[in-house]
């Protein structure tokens, strides 16, 4: 009974976490141990002995309301019965079974990668990577839709696809950023103190009317037009591609868009 609460204390008192299935007490005991050390950190919302039966994977099935990626099951040298398999398949609830501890954590922490790829993807037209450019006065190359332009990029991450504005012109929206050329050769991105040429692209009619030389000209700086969506989408999938003056240049860039 004293093992039993010892394990049971191991339990994620926040409900959220994966289900842990093991053979014996003590080969729970080990992989709850080795779940909650600093260096795996993963939370555990419930506990079996013995084979992976149907009402384990029910049980597991909760996280896919809370959190998809902890509708799993952790199954440490035990077997999965055919219809706890045939119910995992059904309902979505990922059984990863090894007979040593760390080929679990290596699956389930391919497993999360994956899922994390995924969300970038998905995420990947609504999430605005925040940058502040400079024009290059002689490298302006078509001054209307598409806008050709060389700049210097003075802060943060231009990437393709980023909407950009003009501040000191009444945030006027130019388009988005269609391609990038560093040394002739096109790149998905470019960081600060890169010059690039850039290309870009009116997404709506009044974008397309934009003109360098008429609303816009080289001593204006060219800002990605972040909003309170994809500050958000940053923070959730991809808060380690941003470097903290990264961070600093999001800040930056909210008080001067007023987003709360």
């Amino acid at each position: 009974m004293e093992d039993m609460k010892s394990v049971m204390s191991r339990i994620d008192k926040s409900g959220e976490g994966v289900y842990v299935q093991a053979s014996t007490l003590g080969s729970l005991e080990a992989l709850l141990e080795f779940l909650k050390s600093p260096a795996v950190s993963i939370p555990v919302s419930g506990i079996g002995i013995g084979p992976v039966h149907k009402k384990d994977v029910m049980k597991a099935s909760v996280m896919l309301e809370k959190k998809k990626e902890y509708a799993t099951i952790l199954a440490f040298d035990v077997k999965v019965t055919p219809e706890a398999r045939e119910l995992s398949e059904e309902l979505g609830v990922k059984i990863f079974i090894a007979d040593i501890i760390y080929h679990l954590f290596d699956q389930f922490k391919a497993y999360i990668q994956n899922l994390k790829e995924e969300k970038k993807k998905e995420a990947a037209d609504e999430a605005v990577f925040p940058c502040v450019l400079e024009i290059i006065p002689e490298c302006i190359f078509n001054k209307k839709d598409p806008i050709i332009m060389g700049v210097d990029v003075l802060e943060g991450i231009l990437k393709v696809g980023t909407p950009l504005c003009v501040p000191q012109k009444d945030y006027i929206d130019l388009g988005r950023i269609a391609s990038i050329e560093f040394n002739k050769k096109a790149v998905d991105y470019a960081k600060k103190g890169q010059k690039v040429a850039i290309k870009i692209v009116g997404t709506n009619a009044e974008e397309q009317q934009k003109m360098h030389g008429r609303h816009f000209d080289n001593d204006d700086q060219l800002v990605s037009h972040i909003t309170r969506r994809s500050i958000d989408i940053l923070k959730v999938n991809y808060r380690d591609d941003l470097s903290i003056e990264d961070w600093r240049l999001v800040v930056k860039l909210k008080t001067l868009f007023k987003i709360q």
